[in-house]
């Protein structure tokens, strides 16, 4: 048997203190009794080597090992290292818990950590100056008393910490910049960012692109009414002509940017949702539809109503926001595709605008930054389709004025299919597909 050296010390000890006592047993006369005794004297000193150890075990801050052999001295060596072990890990996640601190501390933005609850863990100096926490007063505290701001509180019930939230506070205005990264069993890491600068900065850019398409639009006016006054001068000379044309349509297309400049100023000055009115978002469609076979060159353009709910919302911007995707649907599908316009309910109650093309598509890495103001997929395709690639940046103001979001699903050389999915809350009444006569649900 391969048992441990201190296992054979024990027996060899156990078989010697039998050996005596079987000795001193014969020389009194009972054999029996004095291997009792002698077993009884070596239980008594195991049970003596176990009190020293469970007293060293209790104290071993202020107490040295027991000196012991054998086994009880393998187990105090065993006691000892993992102890050492214990204290040296111990003291490396000390120095590393401390390290993590004055990085944390020295970062320039503020940094908080919450536990599932939402209550503060801990914070570095800059979230207590940003905030104005207190230590060990505001330690453990939920940060939505600290914090009595709805929009933040809905910000983290919400759950959706892909995009930062931007809160105003105090006076003079601050605009911090609220972001949540969660992290182990429900714990989170809140970032906060003074962005006052880069508020103030998109604010006067704002400013500017409103200022200056006003002030555009005179002198544009102005040149569209004087090529268009030459173009029907029938004395005109036909070598002009061809240039007063490209005039013509330059200045159009100047004028839809323009146009589309200052719708987006306009959405951007008010950021509050909108109420609005009942749209009848069948009827809308209808209209574009024909707008899209009005054009020269068309595809095939498909309705499919799965609902007659009207919407509630702002008809203008609705409008505005349905037209530019049908009209980059049409845009972009050849006049042998086709185009399907699709307005139904979900089971949760949400409406869903859809249109849907057989176009180019579009690839993966240019889907998050469509909605970016003058971002181009294809630059030249763009620019001979004659879009401002201002149109994807209204949608989804538009849609943010109503409480909404789009959703985009593309796969090159299959086609597009976007989406607008309005709150259940702007859905006034109307029947399920099923219960719609053939002419509206296809028509």
């Amino acid at each position: 048997m391969n048992l441990p050296p201190a296992v054979w010390f024990l027996l060899a000890r156990l078989g010697g203190v039998v050996l005596l006592g079987a000795l001193v047993g014969a020389l009194l006369g009972s054999l029996i009794g004095g291997i009792a005794l002698a077993l009884a004297a070596a239980l008594g000193w195991q049970l003596m080597n176990l009190f020293w150890l469970d007293g060293w075990l209790r104290d071993r801050a202020n107490r040295s090992p027991p000196d012991v052999s054998g086994v009880w001295g393998d187990v105090v060596s065993q006691v000892v290292r993992l102890h050492r072990r214990k204290r040296f890990h111990k003291q490396r996640l000390l120095e590393l818990f401390r390290e993590l601190r004055r990085s944390t501390a020295a970062m320039p933005d503020g940094v908080i950590i919450l536990n599932a609850q939402w209550e503060i863990v801990w914070f570095n100096r800059t979230a207590g100056r940003l905030l104005g926490l207190r230590r060990r007063v505001d330690d453990g505290m939920a940060l939505t008393n600290l914090i009595r701001e709805p929009s933040l509180a809905r910000y983290l019930q919400q759950g959706e910490f892909a995009e930062p939230h931007v809160l105003a506070r105090g006076e003079p205005r601050v605009h911090l910049s609220f972001q949540v990264v969660p992290y182990g069993r429900e714990q989170r890491l809140m970032l906060v960012r003074d962005v006052s600068r880069q508020v103030a900065l998109e604010s006067m850019r704002k400013d500017f692109v409103a200022n200056a398409s006003h002030e555009l639009r005179s002198p544009l006016t102005v040149v569209t009414g004087y090529v268009e006054t030459l173009l029907q001068d029938d004395a005109l000379d036909p070598a002009l002509r061809a240039p007063l044309t490209e005039m013509q349509r330059q200045t159009q297309r100047m004028n839809g940017i323009v146009s589309d400049l200052l719708d987006l100023s306009r959405l951007d000055a008010n950021e509050r949702e909108v109420q609005g009115e009942p749209i009848d978002v069948v009827a809308l469609c209808a209209v574009l539809r024909k707008d899209i076979l009005a054009r020269a060159s068309h595809p095939e353009v498909q309705l499919d109503m799965a609902s007659d709910a009207k919407l509630l919302g702002d008809p203008a911007e609705v409008l505005s926001a349905f037209s530019n995707l049908a009209d980059n649907a049409a845009k972009y599908t050849p006049h042998t595709g086709r185009v399907r316009l699709r307005w139904s309910i979900d089971a949760d109650g949400s409406a869903r605008f859809e249109v849907e093309d057989t176009g180019p598509g579009i690839a993966p890495e240019h889907l998050p930054r469509l909605t970016e103001r003058f971002y181009r997929v294809d630059e030249g395709r763009s620019r001979d389709a004659g879009g401002s690639g201002l149109g994807l940046a209204i949608v989804k103001h538009v849609l943010q004025h109503h409480g909404a979001a789009l959703d985009v699903q593309s796969t090159p050389g299959v086609g597009s299919r976007f989406s607008c999915v309005f709150p259940s809350r702007r859905v006034i009444g109307g029947a399920r597909g099923e219960n719609l006569p053939p002419a509206i649900r296809t028509a």
